[in-house]
C-alpha cells in the first residue's frame, strides 16, 4: 500500500511539473507591462492605488474606464458635452466621485447606460467590452465584413468575440494596441484587467509621439517645385 502511494504521489508530481511550463507561457511579459505602467502613470492616463502600488492583475470597471477615457481622449472638452444637457442616472449621484466623467461619456455616446438610465459604475468590463469602448473613443474604423474577418483570422479564439464588437476590435488590432496571450488569443470575455488597459494605453501614446525631424544631408540641394 505505502508503495502504491508512493508511485501515485510521484506520477502527480510529475504531472505538475509537466503543467508549469504552459501555465508561466500564460503570463504576462513583466518587463513590458513594467514599462506600460510607467507610461500611463507619467502621463497621467491611470495612477497608483494609495499604498504606490499598480495592481495590473486587478480589474476594472465601468467607472473606471470612463474616467481613464475622459483623460486620454480629452472627452470633456468635445462640443457634446460642452452643449449637452446633464443625464439623469439614478445609480450616479452628483456625490459619485466619477459623476464628471460617466456625463461627459454618455453625452459623447462613449458608453452607453442601461435599462432605466442606470450606468452600473462598478460592473465589471470584460475585455471586449473595454476594448470596444476604446476603440469608440479612438474612432472604429469602418471595415467591410471581409476585412474584419481576415484582421481577427490570425486570433484562434476570434469566434468568441460577440458580433457588436468585431469591427471596434478590429480597429485595435489593425492600430497596433492589442496585447494577446502566448497563442496570440484575445480572450474577450475574460474581464480587463488594469494591467490590459495600461497596454493598450500605452501603445496608444506611442502612436501619438511626433516623428522625429528628417535630417538634412550635406551638399544636398534643396527640392525646388
Amino acid at each position: 500500500m505505502r508503495q502504491l502511494l508512493s508511485t501515485l504521489s510521484l506520477l502527480a508530481l510529475l504531472q505538475s511539473v509537466s503543467l508549469m511550463p504552459q501555465a508561466r507561457a500564460l503570463e504576462p511579459n513583466n518587463q513590458i507591462e513594467s514599462t506600460a505602467i510607467q507610461q500611463v502613470i507619467t502621463a497621467n492616463l491611470m495612477t497608483n492605488s494609495p499604498d504606490g502600488n499598480f495592481y495590473p492583475e486587478r480589474m476594472i470597471n465601468r467607472a473606471e474606464l470612463a474616467a481613464i477615457m475622459v483623460k486620454a481622449f480629452n472627452l470633456d472638452k468635445r462640443d457634446a458635452v460642452k452643449q449637452g444637457e446633464t443625464r439623469s442616472v439614478p445609480d450616479v449621484p452628483p456625490s459619485h466621485w466619477a459623476f464628471n466623467d460617466i456625463q461627459t461619456v454618455l453625452k459623447t455616446d462613449i458608453m452607453r447606460g442601461y435599462r432605466g438610465n442606470l450606468f452600473f459604475p462598478n460592473q465589471r468590463v470584460t475585455r471586449a467590452e473595454g476594448l470596444a469602448i476604446f476603440a469608440q473613443a479612438y474612432g472604429v474604423f469602418q471595415f467591410g465584413d471581409d476585412t474584419v474577418s481576415e484582421i481577427l483570422e490570425s486570433h484562434p479564439d476570434a469566434a468568441s468575440i460577440p458580433t457588436w464588437a468585431r469591427r471596434a476590435i478590429a480597429t485595435v488590432i489593425a492600430e497596433g494596441f492589442i496585447n494577446t496571450d502566448s497563442q496570440n488569443n484575445i480572450s474577450p470575455l475574460r474581464p480587463m484587467t488594469r494591467g490590459d488597459m495600461a497596454y493598450v494605453l500605452s501603445k496608444y501614446l506611442e502612436r501619438q509621439q511626433p516623428l522625429p525631424p528628417t535630417p538634412i544631408v550635406p551638399g544636398v540641394p534643396a527640392r525646388v517645385e
